[in-house]
């Protein structure tokens, strides 16, 4: 376990390498699952704010179901999560050559929204887990990304420099470049 300014990071974020295969998994984390991607309050209300903007992107059914539920919806502990459609996919995906991709974060690649994605997303297969004291960040071992593990091997990508964008949008550049002078 690694301590750096209030994170505790575990050993697999040093460890493993990673690299989205999206080739091989076809987008499956947008499509698997039991429940929606993790929200926070302020992501929330950016998706409000700006869901006119992303609808354009969405799949009918996502449409209907964030029309009908709002753009949250909540899991089994009452935490904030997006919405799904049919209990499957998000209700942000659309389909590109069958690859599952975000909504939300094609509104932001044409400049239209100020946000890639809800953090949850972009840190994935990192998972936050928020304490009093500390976040503690933790692999998500998810058989869907076997493939994603193979290819970070293959072109030497540890997890971390992976997710190197999203970990300096959640805690910033400072902390990142002291967890990769850690890491090294």
């Amino acid at each position: 376990m690694i301590y750096l300014e209030n994170t505790l990071i575990s050993d697999e974020v040093k460890e493993l390498f990673f690299c989205c295969d999206m080739a091989k998994c076809k987008g499956a984390c947008c499509v698997e699952g039991d429940v929606g991607a993790p929200l926070d309050e302020a992501e929330i209300s950016l998706l409000e704010d700006f869901i006119d903007a992303i609808k354009p992107f969405m799949v009918q059914e996502g449409i209907n179901e964030v029309e009908m539920l709002g753009v949250f919806d909540y899991d089994a502990e009452g935490k904030f999560v997006t919405p799904l459609i049919h209990g499957k996919e998000c209700a942000f995906v659309y389909f590109d050559a069958g690859i599952a991709r975000c909504a939300i974060e094609k509104a932001f690649q044409e400049k239209l929204i100020p946000f890639a994605k809800p953090i949850s997303c972009h840190l994935y297969p990192i998972r936050i887990k928020s304490t009093p004291v500390n976040d503690l960040l933790n692999y998500h071992k998810w058989p869907i990304c076997k493939n994603a593990l193979i290819k970070g091997h293959n072109e030497k990508i540890p997890l971390y420099q992976f997710l190197e964008g999203a970990l300096i949008r959640k805690y910033g550049r400072s902390w990142y470049n002291k967890l990769a002078k850690l890491l090294r």
